[in-house]
């Protein structure tokens, strides 16, 4: 399996405080991979350099062959990565179809199959596939967004992020704040959109459900990576858990 994104030597700084010190990570194309750690561990800053919203300072984020370190955030979306942001923020005003038409801006009339695909069909069929992973949110489409429940903002959130049809979905603690049914609901679904062929990379602090859907994962503290490996196999690792991921 290739890889979609390799991170090498990253390091992120603010300041006189060092977030993210020299860590390597590899996102192979068609995975769940999990960043897991406590609050402070670096997992945000390290997403947020790879959508752009965080400056490196040093290393390389190489994406599809390319780097992408530094690179304004629209033109890191217009090459197929794409976050749901911790905290949702979703558009207080818009319903919830027009929060999800607002994650379509960058789709264009493109030609697929040989066949011309106006912008408005391409953007119907990425509606149909998010209300597909979320029924709630089409029952919803006409209401307030600020008015859904925590769970369903959530699926919101990922549903926008879905719309402009990325090759790689991050997700930034997606469990915050949700009850555990909601949750593991939610997981269920990365699933399923991983086996559709998404590219997942997902930073969480709820390690044992993130090791229950992810392939691959790495732990943080202090900025660096304490251990890594197969998700299964450290879901099995009970020293592990308790060293570093809370009992």
């Amino acid at each position: 399996m290739s890889n979609l994104i390799e991170i090498i030597d990253l390091e992120i700084d603010y300041g006189i405080v060092k977030a993210v010190k020299g860590i390597n990570m590899s996102i192979p194309k068609g995975s769940i991979v999990a960043i897991l750690g406590a609050n402070g561990a670096g997992k945000t800053s390290t997403i947020r350099s790879i959508s752009g919203l965080t400056k490196v300072k040093s290393g390389k984020i190489i994406y599809k062959g390319e780097e992408i370190q530094n690179k304004p955030t629209f033109e890191i979306v217009k090459k197929g990565i794409m976050q749901s942001p911790e905290g949702r923020m979703i558009l207080n005003g818009l319903t919830v179809e027009e929060n999800l038409l607002v994650g379509a801006y960058t789709v264009k009339t493109k030609i697929i199959d040989g066949r011309n695909v106006t912008r408005r069909r391409q953007i119907l069929g990425n509606l149909n596939e998010v209300y597909t992973y979320f029924p709630i949110l089409k029952e919803r489409r006409t209401q307030q967004a600020n008015t859904l429940s925590g769970g369903e903002q959530q699926m919101l959130a990922i549903g926008r992020a879905l719309m402009s049809n990325p090759d790689c979905l991050l997700l930034d603690e997606p469990s915050l704040g949700l009850a555990p049914l909601i949750i593991k609901d939610i997981f269920n679904i990365v699933k399923k959109i991983k086996e559709a062929g998404k590219t997942i990379l997902i930073v969480e602090q709820n390690a044992k459900q993130t090791l229950k859907i992810a392939d691959y994962a790495y732990v943080l503290e202090v900025g660096k990576i304490k251990a890594h490996g197969k998700a299964q196999e450290m879901l099995e690792n009970k020293d592990l858990i308790e060293a570093y991921l809370g009992s």
